[in-house]
């Protein structure tokens, strides 16, 4: 099991110097489970535009569907083949990732240890593994979900884990991982609130953060939400826990994060969106992602990424992902 959750006292201080620098977004646009366990909720169709299709086009992607892994995994710390990407990260050192500090159980600082934690940090100590040998070797940059994308084009990362939703749009501009984590967005509201879905927030600010599918879904809510945008998940709670906004909306696995760190909240009303989570990586570097999804396909074979959901997510619900699915 993770570690005990924060106490308020101790996420406060930190985040409100990050609120106190920040600016805030809110605009008018189209758009009971206890808080200790948030059962998996409804997925949405298959066909809808959040699952399959490219937005305002109509063109069917299996977001799913990832590249194949090697016929022949390099052994964990052995030479990797010539001329890829692997071999370039074992020649310099360390393999270079972006991720989040700031979103409980996958991605966080532990605020006595001052270690990254979480799963999402697991899972890139395990290709380290697959890399070098050893799951230390690695270079970790906190980025903001907004540059998620923007980091990985530029070349200053090696790959993205940072509980990134596979989308359409996003396959256009870099390549995933198999799924690792199913999940869907729901709301996260006081216990005292009387709200149970979405649709009881109309009109009302609702939080989430900038350069994510939660935004782009708040946006398309019918009745319309006002969404305030923030840099990070945990400004939005501090945002909730001080009455300025009525709710926040976001991946239900994001969700359960928040409600460990503050019990008076609870995450409420049925998924409205279905989210699969893979590792992102550049796509000039399409040996990268075969060789992480050997390692993911190596972890499901093992037991071990059972084994890490259950550490992390277990009393919160199952986010186990389906069999993974491959192309050429």
């Amino acid at each position: 099991m993770p570690g005990r959750a924060p106490f308020r006292h101790r996420l406060l201080p930190a985040v409100a110097a990050s609120l106190a620098a920040m600016t805030l977004t809110v605009s008018c646009t189209d758009s009971s489970a206890p808080h200790r366990r948030s059962p998996a909720g409804q997925h949405a169709p298959a066909d809808s535009a959040s699952a399959g299709t490219r937005a305002g086009t109509g063109e069917d992607c299996d977001r799913l569907r990832s590249l194949k892994p090697p016929d022949r995994m390099p052994e964990p710390g052995g030479r990797m083949p010539s001329g890829t990407a692997m071999e370039r990260i074992v020649a310099r050192g360390r393999l270079i990732v972006g991720v989040d500090q700031n979103t409980y159980l996958f991605g966080y600082r532990d605020s006595v240890t001052g270690q990254l934690n979480g799963l999402d940090i697991d899972l890139v100590r395990e290709i380290s593994r697959a890399l070098f040998g050893r799951p230390d070797r690695v270079q970790f940059k906190t980025v903001p979900s907004s540059r998620r994308i923007e980091i990985l084009e530029r070349g200053e990362v090696d790959l993205v884990a940072h509980s990134m939703t596979i989308t359409c749009e996003r396959m256009e501009r870099v390549l995933f991982s198999s799924d690792y984590l199913d999940s869907g967005q729901r709301v996260l509201v006081p216990d005292t609130s009387p709200v149970k879905n979405l649709a009881d927030l109309a009109g009302q600010k609702v939080c989430t953060a900038q350069g994510t599918t939660s935004l782009d879904e708040l946006r398309r809510a019918r009745p319309k939400v006002r969404p305030v945008t923030v840099a990070d998940w945990t400004d939005c709670l501090v945002l909730l826990q001080q009455g300025a906004v009525a709710a926040v909306s976001t991946t239900d696995n994001v969700l359960a994060g928040l409600s460990a760190q503050d019990p008076t909240t609870r995450i409420t009303g049925p998924r409205f969106t279905y989210e699969p989570h893979g590792i992102a990586v550049a796509k000039k570097t399409p040996e990268l992602v075969r060789f992480v999804n050997g390692v993911l396909a190596r972890l499901r074979a093992s037991g071990k990424l059972r084994a890490l959901h259950e550490r992390w997510l277990g009393r919160y619900g199952d986010f186990y992902p389906p069999a993974p699915r491959y192309r050429e």
